[in-house]
């Protein structure tokens, strides 16, 4: 028997763009477009028709856009939204919005409609839509909403446990932080980041795969609701506690000592690596520069990038968190990790913070409260 196709809603004002990426989608016959839309609320009853999997959403539209749907999506009926992003400084902006209302990931918009550069984005579109129609994250959204509007109690018995293993660290001098995230990460970091408190012991250095433009949105974002200071990388910045450098997109991040600081440098090479920036180069960088044990995180993303550098990091005494399966928008850069073996902790998104806390200093603490405005 054969699986059911994947079924997608296709919300763009543009009747070109609606037909061009039905037509990318359904060339993959595991791929059903069943219904198009010009705006966000077209785009609203649609999907309460046609309950699909996955929906692909403008940003810019008259009428409803893609932000105000977005909204009403994720509060009533919350399912995976791929969003399309023109690439200025203003789409990323509302990118991140996106993002942070709980889109799960985008596509920049750098075809111009031009039929040769659309169908350059196929083979990415699909991917994507694959790897995040069926994730648990809006499976578990799901259920909290229906129990949040149903008026009958949670039925009796044991909740189901979460899996996740911690081992207290035999160390805890940890000289930096190195964190790899993909597919989804921008939502999870914008979770999580703002829950560690500006006293955290250590420079935090991150590897989120996006183009330009978009890195520098995010670090703006979360710098504004954090404690910590986030900032794009730049070259010679200096690693410091309390500070988060993110790799800038487009870019690889690695690192150099000079006397007693440890300065990020910034490099198109290699050109070769499947992502750009790598997590890969970024950890392997780190663990050849510092001296001591580092804290390695591995977060949602498609793909494997980052087991490479963590291999690194475990065998020089470093520490492996990786994001739960339950938690994850895509289980793969974690899992790799946690089958590989090397993980030393598997927490949900809502965890890490106060793990990574305890980690490092072998306390608890309180959830970080934003400072910035």
């Amino acid at each position: 028997m054969l699986n059911s196709p994947i079924n997608v809603v296709v919300v763009d004002d543009s009747a070109f763009m609606r037909k061009s990426i039905s037509m990318m989608l359904e060339a993959d016959p595991g791929i059903k477009v069943v219904a198009v839309a010009r705006d966000g609320r077209e785009g609203i009853e649609m999907i309460r028709k046609h309950r699909p999997q996955v929906v692909t959403m403008d940003i810019e539209m008259p009428g409803m856009n893609g932000l105000d749907a977005l909204k009403v999506i994720m509060k009533e009926m919350p399912l995976p939204v791929l969003m399309f992003s023109s690439l200025t400084t203003e789409g990323a902006d509302a990118t991140m919005e996106a993002l942070n209302l709980g889109a799960v990931d985008f596509i920049p918009k750098d075809m111009s409609y031009v039929n040769v550069n659309i169908a350059s984005k196929k083979a990415e579109l699909i991917e994507k839509v694959r790897n995040i129609s069926n994730t648990p994250l809006f499976r578990s959204r799901f259920r909290a909403l229906n129990r949040t509007q149903s008026s009958s109690p949670a039925p009796a018995g044991k909740a189901p446990a979460v899996p996740r293993t911690l081992r207290t660290p035999s160390r805890r001098d940890f000289q930096a932080m190195v964190l790899g995230i993909s597919t989804g990460g921008p939502f999870a970091l914008l979770q999580m980041l703002p829950q560690v408190p500006g006293n955290f012991p250590l420079g935090i250095a991150i590897v989120q795969h996006m183009p330009p433009r978009f890195t520098r949105s995010l670090a703006d974002r979360i710098n504004s609701m954090s404690q910590l200071s986030v900032k794009e990388a730049e070259e010679g910045d200096v690693m410091l506690p309390g500070q988060v450098l993110i790799a800038p997109g487009g870019k690889h991040l690695t690192f150099r000592k000079h006397g007693p600081e440890m300065l990020a440098h910034i490099s198109d090479m290699p050109s070769t690596t499947l992502y750009r920036p790598s997590a890969d180069i970024m950890m392997t960088s780190a663990v050849e520069a510092y001296n001591g044990p580092l804290l390695g995180v591995i977060m949602t993303g498609m793909g494997k990038d980052g087991l490479e550098g963590l291999r690194l990091l475990k065998k020089k005494g470093g520490y492996i968190m990786a994001q739960n399966e339950d938690s994850c928008v895509v289980y793969g850069m974690p899992k790799a990790v946690v089958d590989d073996g090397i993980a030393d902790a598997v927490l949900p998104l809502d965890e890490i913070a106060t793990a990574l806390y305890h980690v490092t200093t072998g306390r608890s603490h309180e959830p970080a409260r934003a400072v910035h405005q």
